[in-house]
This record gives C-alpha cells, structure tokens and sequence, in this order.
C-alpha cells in the first residue's frame, strides 16, 4: 500500500533517501510515522514528521552548529527512510509494520531517531530495540507518565506500563522527566524528575540524576513535546503549563554525550494548533540535538575503547 504522506515529505536536514537498511552506509536512519488513532486529546500528529523535517530547512544553513565544534556530516552519516507505510485506520497494521522496519534497520546495525506521530508508537519502538539490545533504560521526558492501567489497547497513555509488562525496560534504570499531571507516587516503578524540580534545579542536576540512574545501561530517549511548556510547544494535543523550557531541555540533552544512547523517538507534535512551526521547529532542533550527541559520542568512544 502506497504511503499516504511520503510523497509530500522533504528529507529531515536534507540528507540522502534511503530504504534499503542493508545497502545504506548511515549510521542512524531517520524515520516518519503519520499515526494519531491512539491519542485521547486533540487530533493531528498524524501531520508532526512531515512538519518537524520542514522545519529542518531553519536549521541546514548553519553548517557547524552552535555550541558544537564540527558539522554533523562530518563525523555522522544520516539518512532518511520517508514515513512508515500502514493500512491507515488499522492500528494493528502500525504496529505490526513498525516493529518490522525498526527491526531492519537496528539490524544492521543503525540507530534510529523516529519522528510521530502519538506517543503510541513508543511501545513497537520499545519492542524491536528490546529484541536488538536487551531490555533498555528509558530516558522519558513529559508532562504526563503514561503509565496508565485503565486506558485502551491502543492508546498514547499507557505506553510505559505495557512496556513494563512486556520487560521491555528497566525501571531501576530508568527516569521520567518534567511530569507535572498526577500519577500514583506510592506505586510508581519509575523515578520521577517532575517539571518544579526540574526547573528549580537546571540542567546540571538533571544530567546528574540521569546519569547516576541509567549508568552504562543500554538507553533509550522517547521525548513527547509537550515536555515542553506550551510557551515554547503550544502545538501538542494535550499541552500542560509548567514545563521546560526549549534551552533546558537541549542543555540536558547535550549532556548526555559519552551515554550508550540506542534511538530516541520525539512524538506529539501537533502543527495545526500552533502558529509560526513554534512546535515543529524545537522538535526539529531536539532531534539535531540528538544526532550531535552521538556523532560527539563516537569521538569519546575511540579515546576511551582501545579496541578502536
């Protein structure tokens, strides 16, 4: 079945096409999934990848990106793999056909950043790295936890505690970060970083708990944007006010060069209840982010692994 979006897409920072895993020399494959028949509040993120790569064009020009020292083609090599084909209305042909092409390309042997999309697509996400790299630390930035018990069998709120169920996460190794919307504190299995202590205490401290609880853990990202506060994201389905900041939430992200970072997935992103691409264009620059951190990481690597 042919893609409902991919032929409308550019390709995220303009770099090279590809769709077979085997025949690509990237490192990381950059991928769209077009899925909003999870979510519980506003509709639309069915439209974040192809809005989140647009917005790329406000970041291609820069060459070197601040505050790094080198241009990301230089030591990383990127490709984009379009938007994941599915029966739209489907939900179990998303997941069946996500898992699938996460599986091809963890294969061999690529990380992945993947662009939603509902938060939803997390949980296949989860799977195919859990049966790639063991089951993973998860780094989780949000305002909700989506740790849900009472909600559907597709639905964006209940991610993590399915993805507990399934073993697909350590929970001792693993954090949710800037949660300002309410959760069982007695029960919860995962420790929490919420969004007062998080914006009390800056990025320094972040960075410190994080690395404290996911050590030399294989880790995987899943940063829903509205994480953010609606000032900086307002183009989410379920915005909450109190959140980070765009600057604080890059300086954390930033810090975690050197970590066994396996994929990130940034979801949620909302363009028709926004102005301006505000929302698409941080999404954009938080997943650049994130492959700067693993082209500096390849750097550390070689210094400090003398098999290299």
């Amino acid at each position: 079945m042919p893609s409902l979006f991919g032929d409308v897409i550019s390709a995220f920072m303009n770099v090279p096409r590809e769709s077979d895993p085997k025949a690509s020399d990237a490192e990381v494959v950059v991928s769209g999934v077009p899925f909003d028949l999870a979510c519980s509040g506003r509709a639309g993120t069915r439209m974040g990848p192809n809005a989140i790569r647009q917005a790329t064009a406000n970041l291609i020009w820069e060459g070197k990106r601040w505050p790094w020292d080198f241009a990301l083609e230089e030591r990383l090599n990127v490709c984009d793999a379009g938007n994941l084909d599915y029966a739209y209305g489907e939900p179990e042909s998303l997941v069946d056909n996500l898992e699938g092409h996460a599986e091809r390309w963890l294969a061999a042997g690529k990380k992945m950043l993947t662009l939603g999309g509902d938060h939803y697509i997390s949980l296949p996400l989860l799977r195919a790295h859990a049966r790639e790299h063991g089951p993973l630390a998860l780094i989780h930035f949000d305002a909700h936890t989506d740790t849900y018990e009472q909600g559907t069998r597709f639905d964006h709120g209940t991610i993590f505690h399915h993805a507990l169920k399934e073993g697909l996460v350590v929970p001792e190794h693993s954090l949710q970060i800037g949660i300002r919307t309410s959760y069982d504190r007695q029960n919860h299995p995962y420790e929490v970083l919420d969004a007062d202590w998080v914006n009390d205490h800056g990025p320094k401290a972040v960075l410190e708990r994080i690395r404290a609880r996911v050590g030399h853990h294989p880790a995987y990202i899943s940063l829903d944007i509205d994480g953010l506060d609606p000032a900086f994201a307002p183009g989410t389905g379920t915005p909450v006010c109190g959140g980070m900041s765009t600057d604080l939430m890059l300086k954390v992200l930033r810090g975690m060069v050197g970590m066994e970072l396996v994929g990130m997935d940034v979801v949620e992103v909302n363009p028709a209840y926004d102005h301006g691409d505000i929302t698409s264009l941080a999404a954009a620059t938080l997943g650049l982010e994130f492959l700067y951190v693993l082209a500096a990481g390849k750097r550390v690597w070689r210094v400090v692994d003398p098999r290299q």
